[in-house]
C-alpha cells in the first residue's frame, strides 16, 4: 500500500509521486489550506491539501488525530521560511492528490504530543495507544538494532543460537522461581527460568563449544526501576576459553555496539577487584564517573570515648568511614536532615558530618556537632586522611560493615548526582575477584553468584577456608549499573560437589534438583564458560532512559501487574480442578 515511510523522506525524493500510510498526528487549518502531519514507525511528514481537489480537501478536512489514512501525492521543497531543522523530515513536504481514510479513531485517551506529561499507569493501560509515540517507537527501533548487531557479531565469531526450554524444573539460582502446575503429571510443577544456565552448561558438554541466546528469563522477586519479573538476557558462553578471552570477547562486542549505534568510544575497561569496589565506593557496581570515595578512619577512632564511633572501629565485622564532599560546607541544615534520611534506607541510624569552613584555624574552622566528642586532635588527623579543604564537608558511617558499606555507597552516588559531579559521561569497567561465598543471617553460606561458578583455588584450599576463597566471576559495569555477569563454571565433578557440600546440599538434593548436570559431568565436560548481558538494562543506558519500562513494549509494573491485560488474573474453579489445586484464602 505504501511506497516509502513517512520519516525516510528527504530533499531527493523531491519531485516523486509518493504514497504514504499511517496515523494523523495533527491536523491544521491555515487559512483556507489543510496540513497533516502523517505519523509512521519511522518519523512523521507534513502533507498539505489544497482546496483545488474538492474531494480529498474535504476528507482532509474530516479527519482527526489518529486516524489511519493512505495518501497519494507529490514530495516538494517547504517553501522559504517554513522549513523545520528539529524534523529530519523538515525540508520538505508532501503535496497531497488523493486520500483514503482507512479507518476512524476515537480520541484517544491521552495526547501523544511530545511535551504532553501522562501517567505511567495511564500509559500502561493504554500501551497500544503509548506505543505510538514517536519516542516510544524510536526506543524500541534502537532496541531491535542492539539485537541485530550483537546477533551479527556473536555469528560473525562462530556462535549458534540456540534455543533452551522455557518449561523446567526448580533450581537453587538465588532468586524464587515461577511455577507452573502440570495437568497430566498430577501434584508437580514446572518452573519457568531464571537463566538458561544448566542447560547452556550441557550445550558445552555437547560440544557447541559457542552458544548464544537472546533468552527470556523469570525471576519472582521483589522489582526496582532496572527489574522485572520477565526480562531479556543475551546468554553466551563457550568453551576453551579462559576469563580473560570471555571478557575480551565481550569487551569488544559492547565497545563495537557503542561505536556503531552511538559514535562513542568507550575506550579501555579497567579492572578493579571486589574487595576495592567496596572498600573505595561502597558498592560491587561503582559508578566512576563521580569523583567521591569511601575513606576507612576506624584506626583513627578506635580509642576515643564516644561509643557511637569507638564500638563499630573496634568490632572486626563493623567499619568507620568517611565520604569527603568538596563545596559541601554549603549544603543546608535541611538538606543534611534529608541525606540523613536517605541513609536511613540502607539501615544507617544517623548521619554523622563535619563542615571545613576553614583549615587554617584548626579544630576552630570545623563546623559540627561531633567534634567535641572526637578531640582536636583526632578531628584534625580526619580532615588530613581526606585532605579536605576550605568549604569541605565530611560525612560519617558507624555501624555494621554492610550498613555503612551500602549506606556511604549509596550517598556517594545521590551526592555526587545532586551536586553534578558526573566527569564523563560513561565509565566502563570489569569488576573481578569475587569471594565465592558469603554468610547468610543464620551463620549458613550462600554462593555470591551461583554455584556453578568455578573458584580460584583447589578442592582442598576451598574446603579448608571457604569465605577466603575467591572465584573466577566477572561483571560488566556502565555508569554504576551492571550490563552483565558471568564467570568460569565447574566443569570437574570433584570441584562441583565441594562447593555443593560447603552450601550445605545433599548428595540427595543436588541429584534431585540438577543431578542430570553432575551427571554430564561425569563424560568429559569441556572447560567452559560465559556471560549473560541485561538487554532491558542495556537499552536502557544507551537510550538515557531512567526505568526498563520504558524501553519493554509491554512491561509489568513494580507490583509485578500488567495494567493493559489486568494480568496475573484469576481463574475459574474448573481449570484449577483440572491442575489438582486448591487455593487457601489468606485470613
Amino acid at each position: 500500500m505504501r511506497s516509502h515511510y513517512c520519516g525516510d523522506l528527504r530533499k531527493e525524493h523531491i519531485g516523486e509521486e509518493i504514497t504514504l500510510t499511517g496515523w494523523v498526528h495533527r491536523r491544521r487549518d491555515h487559512g483556507g489550506v489543510i496540513f497533516l502531519d502523517v505519523r509512521d514507525r519511522q518519523g512523521i511528514a507534513q502533507v498539505v491539501f489544497d482546496p483545488d481537489r474538492e474531494e480529498s480537501f474535504k476528507l482532509a478536512d474530516s479527519v482527526r488525530n489518529e486516524y489511519v489514512i493512505e495518501l497519494k501525492g507529490l514530495v516538494r521543497d517547504r517553501p522559504e521560511g517554513t522549513t523545520n531543522t528539529e524534523m529530519p523530515t523538515g525540508e520538505i513536504e508532501v503535496l497531497g492528490k488523493e486520500l483514503i481514510i482507512l479507518n476512524k479513531a476515537e480520541t484517544p485517551p491521552f495526547q501523544l504530543d511530545d511535551h504532553q506529561q501522562v501517567g505511567e499507569d495511564v500509559r500502561l493501560r493504554s500501551r497500544f495507544i503509548d506505543l505510538r509515540r514517536p519516542e516510544m517507537q524510536q526506543k524500541l527501533r534502537f532496541r531491535s538494532k542492539v539485537t541485530s548487531e550483537i546477533r551479527r557479531f556473536l555469528d560473525d565469531n562462530g556462535f549458534l543460537d540456540i534455543e533452551t526450554p522455557i518449561l523446567t524444573r526448580a533450581t537453587p539460582e538465588g532468586a524464587r522461581d515461577y511455577l507452573v502446575p502440570s495437568r497430566v503429571h498430577e501434584g508437580h510443577f514446572y518452573a519457568l527460568p531464571q537463566s538458561p544456565q544448566l542447560f547452556k552448561q550441557l550445550l558445552m558438554v555437547s560440544g557447541f563449544d559457542r552458544y548464544y541466546q537472546v533468552a527470556k528469563c523469570f525471576r519472582d522477586e521483589d522489582l526496582r526501576a532496572d527489574r522485572q519479573p520477565e526480562f531479556t538476557q543475551i546468554d553466551i558462553e563457550t568453551s576453551f576459553m579462559n576469563e580473560d578471552e570471555i571478557m575480551g570477547m565481550a569487551e569488544e562486542m559492547i565497545r563495537k555496539l557503542f561505536l556503531e549505534l552511538k559514535g562513542v568510544d568507550l575506550g579501555d575497561f579497567p579492572r578493579m577487584p571486589y574487595s576495592e569496589a567496596m572498600q573505595r565506593y561502597g558498592s560491587d557496581k561503582p559508578d566512576l564517573r563521580i569523583p567521591l570515595e569511601l575513606v576507612d578512619v576506624a584506626d583513627l577512632l578506635a580509642n576515643i570515648e564516644f561509643k557511637v564511633f569507638a564500638g563499630p572501629a573496634k568490632d572486626p565485622k563493623g567499619r568507620v568511614a568517611a565520604l569527603k564532599v568538596p563545596g559541601g560546607a554549603a549544603l543546608t541544615r535541611k538538606q543534611i536532615d534529608d541525606y540523613t534520611k536517605y541513609v536511613g534506607i540502607y539501615g544507617a541510624k544517623g548521619l554523622a558530618y563535619i563542615k571545613v569552613n576553614e583549615v587554617a584555624k584548626g579544630v576552630e574552622g570545623l563546623q559540627s556537632p561531633i567534634v567535641k566528642f572526637l578531640g582536636d586532635e583526632v578531628a584534625m588527623q580526619i580532615v588530613d586522611r581526606l585532605d579536605a579543604k576550605d568549604g569541605d564537608l565530611i560525612f560519617f558511617g558507624a555501624d555494621s560493615y554492610k550498613i555503612v558499606t551500602e549506606a556511604l555507597g549509596a550517598l556517594r552516588i545521590k551526592v555526587g548526582i545532586d551536586m553534578d559531579m558526573l566527569e564523563r559521561e560513561w565509565a566502563p569497567l570489569w569488576v573481578v575477584d569475587f569471594p565465592m561465598f558469603e554468610e547468610t543471617d543464620n551463620g549458613g553460606l550462600t554462593a555470591l553468584h551461583h554455584p556453578f561458578t568455578a573458584p580460584s583455588c583447589s578442592p582442598q584450599e576451598l574446603k579448608s577456608n571457604p569465605l577466603e576463597a575467591l572465584s573466577r566471576a566477572y561483571d560488566m559495569v556502565l555508569n554504576g549499573c551492571e550490563l552483565g555477569g558471568g564467570s568460569v563454571r565447574i566443569h570437574d565433578q570433584q570441584m562441583q560437589s565441594t562447593v555443593l557440600e560447603i552450601l550445605g546440599i545433599t548428595d540427595e538434593e543436588a541429584d534431585d534438583k540438577f543431578g542430570f548436570l553432575l551427571n554430564a559431568l561425569k563424560y568429559g565436560a569441556p572447560p567452559h564458560g560465559g556471560l549473560a548481558f541485561g538487554l532491558d538494562r542495556l537499552i536502557m543506558l544507551m537510550t538515557g532512559t531512567d526505568s526498563i519500562r520504558e524501553v519493554i513494549a509491554f512491561p509489568k509494573t513494580q507490583s509485578a501487574s500488567c495494567p493493559l491485560t489486568d494480568a496475573p488474573g484469576e481463574v475459574s474453579a474448573a481449570q484449577l480442578r483440572e491442575l489438582n489445586i486448591k487455593l487457601r484464602k489468606t485470613p
